[in-house]
C-alpha cells in the first residue's frame, strides 16, 4: 500500500487517478480547491481517503496539504500532479493576466508542489513523481500556443528533475495524454477575450471544433488512471508514456519530420564550428 497525493480531483483525469488508486487499496490524499467536490471518496473508501482543500497556486494550502498527508498517513510515496487548466487564443490575442495565470497554475504550481515533498522524500530515499503532461506538451498546434508552452515547459522540468533524483532512489515519470473525454474543453477551459479577426478562419476555427468535439473525443479517463497505477508499480518507469492513438501518430510524424530536418540542414549545421574543434 502506497501513500498517494494528487491534485486536482474534482473532476477528470485526476478523479479517475484518485479511484483507481483508492480501488487499489492505496492511501489518498484526495485535493480540490473545494473539499465538497471530492468528499464523496472520504464516504465511500474510508479513512484511506483524505480530503483537502488545495488551489497549486497558492503555497500556504501546499504546505498543509503536505502537511495533511504527514499526519494522516505519514508521508507521500507518490506525486500525482494533475491540476491545470486550458487557454485557447492566438500568441498575438493572449492576455497577459490570462497567460500568467495559466503558468502559475499549470507549471509554477507543479513546481511548488515538487518542491514541498522532495525533502521527506530524499529523506526516505524513495518516491515517484507523476506529472500530467499532453500531447501538446510534445506537438504544439493552435490554438493551445500558451498552454503547449506550460506543457513544454513542464517536459523540461521533468526530464531535468528525472536525472537530478534518480541517485537519490526518486522516480519521475511524465504521462502524456491525447484528445481525451474530459471537461479540459468545456468547464476548466478558457479563452482569449480579445479575438483577432485575421485569425478567425485558422486559429478561430480550431478553438470551435475543440469545443465541438470536447464530448466526443476518443481517449477513456479511466484508462488513462489504469496507466497511471500500473506506472507507479514499476521498478523501472518510463521517463514518458504516450497515452492514446492520436499522441503515438502525432510524435511519430514529428520525430520522423525533424528527423529529416536535420539531415536537409546537416551541412549548414556542421559548417558553424571552428576547424579544428
Amino acid at each position: 500500500m502506497a501513500r498517494w497525493l494528487i491534485t486536482g480531483c474534482s473532476t477528470g483525469i485526476g478523479r479517475e487517478i484518485a479511484r483507481a488508486a483508492l480501488e487499489a487499496d492505496h492511501q489518498v490524499v484526495v485535493t480540490a480547491r473545494r473539499t465538497e467536490s471530492v468528499q464523496d471518496f472520504v464516504e465511500q473508501y474510508g479513512d484511506r481517503a483524505l480530503a483537502v482543500a488545495l488551489d497549486v497556486t497558492d503555497k500556504n494550502q501546499i504546505a498543509a496539504a503536505v502537511e495533511a498527508a504527514e499526519d494522516g498517513f505519514g508521508g507521500i510515496d507518490i506525486l500525482v500532479n494533475n491540476a491545470g487548466h486550458g487557454y485557447l487564443s492566438a500568441v498575438e490575442e493572449g492576455e497577459d493576466v490570462e497567460v500568467r495565470k495559466l503558468f502559475d497554475t499549470n507549471y509554477f504550481g507543479v513546481v511548488d508542489m515538487i518542491k514541498a515533498v522532495l525533502p521527506s522524500m530524499r529523506a526516505r530515499k524513495s518516491g515517484h513523481i507523476i506529472n500530467i503532461s499532453s500531447m501538446t506538451g510534445l506537438v504544439a498546434n493552435p490554438p493551445n500556443a500558451y498552454y503547449s508552452s506550460t506543457k513544454f515547459a513542464l517536459e523540461a522540468l521533468t526530464e531535468a528533475l528525472a536525472a537530478e533524483v534518480k541517485p537519490l532512489g526518486i522516480k519521475v515519470t511524465a504521462i502524456e495524454p491525447g484528445a481525451f473525454r474530459t471537461d479540459w474543453a468545456t468547464r476548466s477551459m478558457k479563452e482569449t477575450s480579445t479575438p483577432i479577426d485575421d485569425y478567425a478562419e485558422t486559429v478561430g476555427a480550431r478553438k470551435t471544433l475543440i469545443k465541438e468535439f470536447a464530448n466526443h473525443l476518443p481517449g477513456d479517463p479511466r484508462k488513462v488512471a489504469e496507466a497511471v497505477v500500473m506506472v507507479t508499480t514499476l521498478d523501472e518507469p518510463p521517463l514518458r508514456l504516450l497515452l492514446g492513438r492520436d499522441v503515438l501518430k502525432a510524435m511519430r510524424d514529428k520525430l520522423a519530420a525533424l528527423s529529416a530536418s536535420i539531415d536537409e540542414w546537416e551541412a549548414v549545421t556542421r559548417d558553424v564550428n571552428f576547424p579544428d574543434a
